[in-house]
């Protein structure tokens, strides 16, 4: 039976995307907003909103007893938590079950797991799965970190275990700079995640980010919807996606697929999740960590699959089985996204908070818009610097460059500096034309 009120525990353009899923699928919806929130779109489209507390993320969308005390308050039987925040917090997860609350994702039991590097990497080892050598727990310390680097070789890089999207990341190349970058790791992980504690892994220099998209119930159906390549990233922060990828062939998918199944079923994982591989030059995959979450740049699967992930996980979370099968998950087309923030490309992407003049969103066949700002919009220094995304369908990967140029032209925001410039730039880029990109690509862009 499907929920009939769902709260969003987020903010932002993906408080936006799952209040839309809801409202065409019938049920109310419940926002939460912070102090500086109080003028968000996500706040007026919702039916209901809930003012959580000041601006700081640890006091309102870090505070698990006030989301909790404010699905009470509207009678909302499950919580969405979206991206970041707690979406990937066990403690969270199973608040909700304690309060009678279903948690739109995996269960607390997986999410742990999923966050427990050591748990995890032992089970995928036991499976055979490939993944990147690393240390067998929580890192507790510099000199531990320093001694764990001795053993793999430099480089190494610093991870947060409580999220992704980049924060409490750190490469070190000697142990001076591990020493340093340990500090500012854990401090970045705190305040992103509410969780300071990190792992080690050795660096593999210049991969390929790909990603598997799975999907499971809880009545043990599970299907992958193909791969995105993430690959261009600026501080392990992904700013461009694509699906599918030119680098994979129909060989690798089958196999990136089959095993990001494999994983999904050893931990027990219901609803949509991500498996994240490094994949080398040739073709070698290390499997690198599970995302228990929807993810930013899930609209690129949307769009060549024809699947709405976020109905997807309401169903599921809702105990519905998945009505899809691996047979029906064909990939058309290629799709494209830009990540838009509010930084400054000329300023080392260096924020760029402050209120928006004016915005001229593109549009036409194929071109998507996912996002919450408008004319006159604050954005505040207090969270993440997206802003929204563009994203593209096309026949093919050189249609899609070309019609994500074209909507890049058209794009414009005034009052703040943003990435579009700068993406307009990337896609004129003869390498990325070609399709020879690595994680390191933005690094060394002519």
């Amino acid at each position: 039976m499907l929920f009939n009120r769902v709260l969003i525990a987020n903010r932002g353009e993906i408080a936006l995307r799952v209040i839309r899923a809801c409202k065409e699928m019938g049920i109310e919806t419940v926002a939460v907003f912070s102090d500086a929130d109080k003028d968000s779109l996500h706040v007026k489209y919702a039916d209901r909103a809930v003012n959580i507390g000041p601006a700081l993320s640890y006091k309102s969308y870090l505070n698990m007893d006030r989301i909790i005390a404010a699905a009470k308050e509207t009678n909302a039987c499950a919580i969405h938590p979206g991206y970041g925040f707690l979406s990937e917090n066990a403690d969270f997860a199973q608040a909700c079950v304690d309060n009678q609350i279903t948690f739109i994702g995996p269960s607390a039991k997986t999410i742990a797991m999923a966050g427990d590097k050591s748990v995890a990497r032992q089970t995928l080892i036991a499976l055979g799965i490939p993944v990147i050598p690393g240390s067998d727990d929580i890192v507790s310390s510099a000199d531990m970190a320093c001694t764990i680097a001795g053993t793999l070789g430099y480089p190494v890089i610093l991870k947060a275990t409580g999220g992704g999207g980049g924060r409490g990341m750190r490469i070190a190349h000697t142990p001076e700079e591990l020493v340093g970058a340990f500090a500012m790791a854990a401090g970045e992980a705190k305040a992103a995640f509410g969780n300071p504690t990190l792992y080690l892994e050795k660096y593999i220099e210049k991969p390929r980010h790909i990603e598997i998209q799975i999907l499971g119930d809880s009545q043990g159906n599970y299907i992958h919807l193909g791969e995105r390549e993430c690959s261009i990233q600026m501080r392990y922060q992904k700013l461009i996606e694509e699906s599918p990828s030119c680098f994979v062939d129909e060989t690798l998918r089958k196999t990136l697929g089959e095993t990001a199944i494999k994983v999904a079923k050893a931990v027990g994982y219901t609803n949509a999740g991500t498996m994240e591989f490094l994949v080398d030059r040739d073709k070698n995959y290390y499997f690198m960590e599970i995302n228990a979450r929807v993810q930013v740049e899930h609209p690129v699967t949307e769009l060549v699959t024809g699947v709405d992930i976020v109905e997807q996980q309401i169903l599921i979370a809702a105990g519905e089985p998945l009505k899809l099968r691996q047979d029906d998950i064909v990939l058309n087309g290629w799709s494209m996204e830009c990540r838009i923030n509010a930084s400054d490309p000329a300023d080392n992407f260096m924020p760029s908070p402050g209120q928006i003049e004016s915005v001229i969103f593109p549009g036409g066949p194929g071109v998507r818009v996912d996002t919450h700002i408008y004319d006159r919009y604050m954005v505040t220094p207090f969270y993440d610097s997206l802003i929204g995304k563009l994203i593209v369908w096309a026949k093919d990967r050189p249609s899609a460059i070309r019609r994500m140029k074209r909507a890049l032209a058209e794009f414009e925001i005034t009052g703040i500096e943003t990435t579009i410039g700068f993406y307009g730039r990337v896609f004129e880029n003869e390498r990325f034309q070609r399709g020879d990109i690595d994680t390191h690509f933005l690094d060394s862009m002519e």
